[in-house]
């Protein structure tokens, strides 16, 4: 490497390590901006949700206890989505997996799309998954579901969401 480019690079670093990291968003915080388009349907815009309790949960095909809470957030979604409960899926897979993705999401009711097609993901870049945020009607973040815990279940779904919907 010449001088040049030693000194280039060197610059890059070091601009690369100064960038302000992007806080992951937490309860109490207003939900930020997500616009992305799932695999079938028109286009999700989670500002365009207020009104309506919205859980954004991150997953990927590879991630064992994302697929195993998968079938808890579609009861949930099933039976709760009258009483205006949304739910958004968002794999973390890269585009080529696109096929495996489309697979599972056959298998929810609710909406799946590719993190990479989002137009706008304020959520940022997932470290660890599953991440799963629930948002009230006003667009607050109001519980957060980590990767440290067991998968959701019903029940946990229940005294989370349940009073936001109002029961």
């Amino acid at each position: 490497m010449n001088g040049a480019s030693f000194a280039f690079a060197s610059l890059m670093l070091a601009l690369v390590l100064s960038a302000p990291a992007v806080a992951r968003p937490t309860v109490g915080d207003e939900a930020p901006k997500l616009v992305v388009k799932p695999l079938e349907g028109e286009t999700f815009k989670l500002s365009g949700m207020h009104g309506e309790v919205v859980i954004v949960n991150f997953w990927a095909t590879w991630c064992g206890p994302c697929r195993r809470e998968m079938p808890a957030l579609d009861a949930y979604y099933q039976s709760h989505r009258e009483q205006g409960l949304e739910i958004i899926g968002i794999s973390d897979d890269k585009p080529r997996d696109r096929g495996e993705v489309e697979k599972i999401a056959n298998t929810v009711s609710y909406p799946i799309a590719l993190a990479h097609d989002a137009d706008e993901n304020g959520f940022g870049h997932q470290t660890a998954l599953p991440l799963t945020y629930v948002i009230d009607k006003g667009g607050v973040i109001r519980t957060i579901f980590t990767d440290d815990q067991s998968p959701i279940t019903t029940q946990e779904l229940d005294a989370a969401v349940g009073p936001l919907l109002g029961k």
